[in-house]
């Protein structure tokens, strides 16, 4: 058995996959980075993540070769890196392989000087030349070559490689004098007008292949499409949603999305299952049946919660990492099923020709050559019932059983591995989604789960005194806490404002206020904007900004939604941080609304204006409740709610501006406000509801009837 090499005590469970490679890696840090200065050593950079499985490929293909890692030793100083754990390292040396013109993604790999400026990268080397790509030996000997013999060339491209980098990183946003004091009333509509270009209308969804969730731009059409009448974005909106529900994405037996689809049909996934891919996949499920009535899309929504409720929850209430896309040493053994797999199922003939027709098992498969079949919805429980000449219901009792079974039978097999680490940005992602779907999908345990997961993150990744972030934890580990980065600030800041207004707790509030308040004083820098990186953090190449929207919403455009959201009910500050860091960012965005699609849905709501919806009565008393309920199960995207409890002080200054002339009657009531300007106290919003509050949201301007001055 090989020893274990510098890996073997870091908490990373990607790093620890690495710990008995033959390679001499280091941990990113003062060791590594000293030993290449003193031996001017180039540094061999590799960045991946313990999901992926192209990582996985060049780990056995190359890092466990011996020959290989021998190569790697003699001429570099190896560093392994998890992107999870230090997105910062990631996000800017993932630069260098784009502006080399090439494709980002993992694993990737960068050679740096021994200062740590790049000068040559890549991602996925095969052992050998393949697929138009050099082997990983023989880029190792170039590139030592060219250290050794061309030192002048290599320093000189590190340099304009690091500038290149700053350019596109730290670019400076415009001077406040020439920032635009306000968005035009029709950037919602020209972003869609440019995403529509980028949709598949044959197959659903942006691109063509591989095709990912893309949540965001999504959310920008139902947003359109919802709030403005645009049946075309509403009816995108439906067909990408119930496209990636139908097929091989989702995983049709245990819940949840797998991370992508390579192909443009959503048949055939790339099988890592990511928390922040469900987090947000489950507020566009939830959203699409609020907005679309689509109950379908209810039921996705409820099955993303079991997923994670069977498979990624810590016994503490938080949310772990991600599943491997890899078992057993092959990629989706776990989850593909051929006709032999379905005789384990029981002696039912019945539920077994159920189970193959409707999610497509056949005898050729439809998983690359291995005969097997990703499930998918083949069939309808309509069209089955037509095939065996059954009645429809006794088809849907077959297809529960099978489900049932067939998930009890792949629990059987030897399950993916799960990254068990803790992170911070991604638990606040899905505890404020599962907060936000709790009442319209009529889930209050949804709700304690979110609020459990709230509470392990106060408890385990907050210093309470200083309000300070950690970015993650992993159980039975107790190194030094790792400093949290601007989305780790920000999406809990986002999290907690969720559970406020779900729940009406101003403790909440409290915490999201102290938090943001944190956020602008270690990442915002007046006249610049949102930096990822804290100002008085590790120093890399360059101190990067975060305003990409990608897989993940960017830490700007979360930090944005937060300050404005709290500057709705706080005026100070915070509003005018939001105001002026999305106003920075209005010309990139409207040229680019697929990598933007967050920014322009808060500048979206800058122009169109929030509709506040405030509660006033006992925040317990069932009246009080129903009134909420009504008001979440509309898709109101610019919402902003508050609750106003006679009795409780805390209520009050939770409530900030927005408490001024709201009186306590008899019965609880509910204020809707549009700008400066309120309905009548409400008992009942159910029949308001359905008029008058959705065209509140629609026309830029208007101001609905019985709406008082």
């Amino acid at each position: 058995m090989r020893m274990p090499n510098r890996l073997a005590g870091e908490a990373s469970p990607y790093l620890l996959q690495h710990a008995r490679n033959p390679v001499d890696w280091y941990p990113w840090g003062d060791e590594a980075l000293a030993r290449a200065a003193r031996e001017d050593r180039p540094i061999l950079l590799s960045v991946g993540y313990s999901a992926c499985h192209w990582c996985h490929v060049m780990e056995r293909e190359s890092f466990e070769d011996p020959a290989i890692a021998a190569r790697m030793n003699a001429s570099f100083v190896c560093v392994q890196v998890d992107r999870e754990e230090r997105p910062d390292i990631d996000h800017v040396y993932q630069t260098v392989v784009q502006l080399m013109g090439r494709s980002g993604g993992w694993p990737l790999t960068v050679f740096l000087t021994p200062d740590r400026r790049p000068f040559f990268g890549g991602t996925y080397f095969p052992p050998e030349p393949r697929h138009g790509l050099p082997g990983f030996p023989t880029v190792l000997d170039a590139v030592a070559e060219a250290f050794r013999e061309k030192r002048g060339e290599i320093d000189a491209q590190a340099g304009e490689m690091a500038d290149a980098i700053r350019e596109v990183l730290a670019r400076p946003h415009p001077p406040v004098e020439a920032r635009e004091a306000s968005a035009p009333a029709d950037l919602l509509e020209h972003a869609v007008e440019k995403l529509t270009l980028r949709f598949d209308d044959a197959c659903a969804g942006f691109g063509r292949r591989p095709k990912f969730p893309n949540t965001l731009p999504l959310a920008l059409l139902l947003r359109r499409g919802a709030l403005d009448g645009d049946e075309a974005a509403a009816g995108r909106v439906r067909r990408a949603l119930d496209a990636m529900r139908r097929g091989g994405v989702h995983d049709q037996l245990g819940g949840g999305f797998h991370r992508y689809s390579t192909d443009a049909e959503w048949l055939v996934p790339h099988f890592e299952k990511m928390l922040y891919d469900n987090a947000l996949l489950l507020r566009s499920y939830v959203d699409g049946f609020r907005a679309l009535g689509v109950a379908a899309f209810a039921q996705v929504a409820r099955e993303i919660d079991v997923w994670a409720g069977r498979e990624m929850t810590s016994a503490g209430g938080a949310f772990f990492a991600s599943q491997d896309a890899d078992s057993e040493g092959e990629e989706g053994r776990f989850f593909v099923w051929g006709p032999a797999d379905l005789e384990g199922i029981g002696p039912d003939d019945r539920i077994r020709e159920a189970a193959r027709l409707a999610w497509g098992i056949t005898e050729r498969g439809n998983f690359e050559d291995t005969g097997k079949t990703v499930l998918s919805v083949a069939r309808t429980e309509a069209e089955v019932a037509n095939t065996l000449g059954v009645p429809e219901d006794e088809v849907g009792a077959a297809l529960a059983r099978a489900r049932e079974v067939m998930l009890r039978v792949r629990d059987g097999r030897p399950k993916p591995f799960r990254d068990e680490k803790i992170l911070t940005s991604w638990n606040a992602l899905y505890l404020g989604a599962l907060a936000e779907a709790a009442r319209p999908l009529g889930c209050p345990a949804m709700l304690d789960r979110a609020r459990r997961a709230f509470s392990f993150v106060w408890d385990r990744l907050v210093d309470e005194e200083t309000c300070t972030v950690h970015r993650l934890v992993k159980e039975g580990h107790a190194g030094a806490p790792r400093p949290g980065f601007l989305d780790d600030y920000a999406f809990l800041t986002d999290a907690a404002i969720d559970l406020y207004e779900v729940t009406g707790d101003p403790a909440y509030l409290s915490r999201a206020r102290r938090v943001a308040d944190e956020m602008v004083r270690r990442f915002f820098t007046e006249g610049v904007g949102f930096y990822f990186t804290e100002h008085h953090g590790e120093p890399l190449v360059v101190r990067a900004m975060d305003a990409h929207d990608g897989a993940i919403p960017s830490g700007t455009s979360v930090a944005i939604r937060a300050c404005l959201r709290l500057g709705a009910r706080f005026e100070g500050r915070l509003e005018q941080i939001g105001h002026a860091a999305s106003m920075a960012l209005l010309s990139r965005a409207a040229e680019n609304p697929l990598a933007f699609a967050g920014t322009i849905a808060e500048l979206d709501t800058l122009v169109r204006g929030r509709v506040d919806v405030v509660l006033v009565g006992a925040r317990e008393d069932a009246r009080t409740q129903a009134l909420a309920d009504t008001v979440f199960a509309r898709y109101l995207p610019h919402r902003n709610l508050v609750w106003l409890d006679p009795g409780d002080e805390a209520s009050r200054e939770a409530c900030g501006v927005l408490a001024e002339g709201k009186v306590a009657g008899a019965e609880p009531v509910a204020y809707v406000c549009s700008g400066q300007t309120c309905s009548l106290p409400l008992s009942n919003l159910d029949d308001w509801a359905a008029g008058q509050l959705a065209s509140l949201g629609s026309a830029r301007g208007a101001v609905a009837p019985n709406i008082l001055p």
